[in-house]
């Protein structure tokens, strides 16, 4: 990639944060009345700020301005990010209205800034203003290595919901228009196209944005280079096999996936009830791959297997009730091929892990994948599904 497309997200005379949240908030008829830097985003990409609406004399709101200011950048990883904000500004304004779950509430962005007041200010901008979870879910998941038992059934059932509301079969007419890997989409942009919805391949570690992590892995002397080399029965290596099984095509199992579980993304109620947020990430794609990485980076172990030391695991009381938990509230899965998914997005999880460095319940999901990938029956299922991957 050696066009630059950073213009298209950089203003040239930049407004100052709180002016950007004065007039956010104009646009819903507040007035600034407190603003507090909160936390940078990832890589310095921008910030969270709390704030506060008013009207006249009325009781100050609490909100959350998110706001991106880029560092200068031009590489696949740069792409990636700035097309993720859009992406969730997208999201906010077209799926959230219809969910039936907690999340907090977009009031106004850059994204829609037609007749505006002030809208020329906010060239190259993006930000936009949020209701502040904390008012009703004021516990932050945060870095945990694992969450309490109620949350995990909790955001089981939260992401069951969103992947029950947002599941169908999407017309090969309708999928050109979501977004496509990174470097793909800047180049359609170029000329004029592009996608104006989610990503369309849900997440941000799928196989066709991490050649490099899999080139570097390829290279190495681990156990899990294997994955890189050209399986016979596959006719190409596994890792290639499970993205290219995995990728959105239409299934009727597909669905609005969020992306980027993990407890950083969820704040908690004191009844355990949890929200996400963070949909930056947020797009088409099998609903067990949010699962993937719920299960590793945030479940505690103890609620998937009970005993240390596993070379290789099939599957355990303790993660086929939390499947099973997840299916009844989702509906309309058949058993055995849910659980195919899982296994083949366990596989690809796997992959990413290997190759960018391993965390979480890493005993458990190698244990996993070294079951799954010496499983006949898993083999013979992938033979199959690959004959229908167009």
């Amino acid at each position: 990639m050696t066009e630059d497309i950073s213009p298209a997200w950089s203003a040239r005379t930049p407004p100052t944060p709180d002016e950007v949240a004065s007039i956010l908030l104009s646009w819903i008829g507040l007035e600034l009345s407190s603003f507090r830097p909160l936390q940078t985003l990832w890589a310095g990409y921008g910030e969270i700020v709390s704030i506060s609406g008013q009207s006249g004399s009325a009781t100050a709101t609490p909100l959350i301005m998110k706001l991106i200011n880029p560092p200068p950048g031009n590489d696949e990883g740069h792409v990636r990010k700035m097309l993720s904000y859009e992406v969730e500004q997208e999201f906010y304004a077209t799926v959230a209205p219809s969910l039936d779950v907690p999340l907090a509430r977009c009031l106004s962005s850059t994204r829609d800034r037609a007749g505006r007041p002030h809208a020329d200010r906010l060239d190259g901008i993006l930000a936009m203003t949020m209701t502040d979870l904390r008012t009703h879910f004021p516990i932050p998941g945060e870095k945990r290595g694992h969450l309490p038992r109620p949350a995990v059934h909790a955001a089981l059932d939260w992401l069951a919901r969103l992947h029950a509301s947002t599941r169908g079969a999407k017309s090969a007419k309708d999928m050109d228009s979501y977004l496509l890997p990174p470097l793909e989409e800047a180049a359609r942009r170029q000329h004029g196209a592009g996608g104006s919805k989610l990503w369309l391949n849900g997440g941000y570690t799928y196989l066709a944005t991490r050649r490099d992590e899999l080139a570097t892995l390829a290279s190495s002397s681990g156990e899990w280079s294997a994955l890189c080399s050209r399986d016979t029965q596959f006719g190409q290596s596994v890792a290639e096999a499970v993205a290219a099984v995995l990728v959105p095509r239409g299934r009727a199992e597909e669905s609005v996936i969020h992306g980027d579980v993990k407890s950083e993304n969820m704040f908690i109620a004191h009844d355990g009830s949890v929200a996400f947020c963070d949909f930056q990430y947020a797009g088409l794609g099998l609903g067990v791959c949010d699962l993937a990485k719920l299960f590793t980076c945030s479940v505690p172990v103890e609620m998937l297997w009970k005993e240390d030391g596993a070379h290789s695991l099939a599957m355990q009381p303790g993660e086929k009730e939390l499947l099973e938990r997840y299916r009844a509230t989702l509906g309309e899965y058949g058993w055995d091929e849910m659980v195919r998914h899982w296994e083949t997005a366990l596989v690809d999880w796997c992959r990413f892990q290997a190759s960018w460095g391993f965390w979480g319940n890493t005993e458990w999901l190698e244990a996993r994948v070294r079951h799954i990938l010496a499983d006949v029956g898993w083999r013979a299922w992938m033979v199959d599904e690959l004959g229908r991957v167009k």
